[in-house]
């Protein structure tokens, strides 16, 4: 007899600096293609994937494309109601969207949480890796993945689709064993903890 199949639904959060590459990681994982003509997301934009994760498991994906510019920091709490996880985007060959990273992070840890109080699973991408030789030392991403409490981090090409699908595995393996931690404490909100 076979176990019954468990459904996740996981609110994804895609966030960093105007340009990073954020619809472009998006667009390699969900769809795998990549283009040089992606206008500037405005608000939020939204991907769906959905996953058979392990035999008896199946993750869908909402990825949360939120915009980079600054005048929209005053929705971000709106939006990053009831994530999972996130990713937080800097382009390799930029330094300052780097430094950014630290506003990100911030920004994410004093807005959204687990239902426990912990802080959600979130990766640092440092994105176009094809450009390393003319942009930041990767050294410095693990730095910072390690001083700001990063879950992981990965050096990763949308253009190229290097590292992309490694980045959201290590993502996904977390917010499903946060889900699976929740179901397991018996919480009167166990309808929060997975689809209904």
């Amino acid at each position: 007899m076979s176990s019954p199949k468990r459904e996740y639904l996981c609110k994804v959060l895609v966030v960093g600096d105007l340009g990073v590459g954020k619809t472009s990681i998006i667009q390699r994982y969900v769809h795998n293609i990549y283009s040089h003509c992606y206008r500037a997301t405005i608000g939020v934009d939204f991907a769906l994937k959905i996953l058979n994760w392990e035999k008896n498991t199946v993750v869908r994906l909402q990825l949360w494309d939120i915009a980079g510019q600054e005048r929209f920091g005053h929705m971000t709490r709106l939006y990053y109601r009831e994530a999972a996880g996130a990713l937080v985007v800097c382009d390799l060959g930029r330094a300052a969207t780097l430094h950014s990273v630290i506003r990100w992070k911030e920004d994410l840890d004093s807005k959204v949480s687990l239902k426990n109080g912990k802080p959600i699973p979130m990766i640092l991408i440092g994105n176009k890796c094809d450009l390393i030789p003319y942009g930041v030392n990767c050294q410095n991403i693990e730095d910072m993945c390690q001083e700001l409490g990063f879950t992981d981090c990965h050096m990763t090409s949308a253009k190229e689709n290097v590292n992309i699908n490694q980045a959201m595995s290590t993502l996904i393996k977390q917010m499903v064993a946060n889900m699976e931690e929740c179901e397991s404490t018996n919480d009167p909100n166990i309808s929060d903890c997975q689809l209904p």
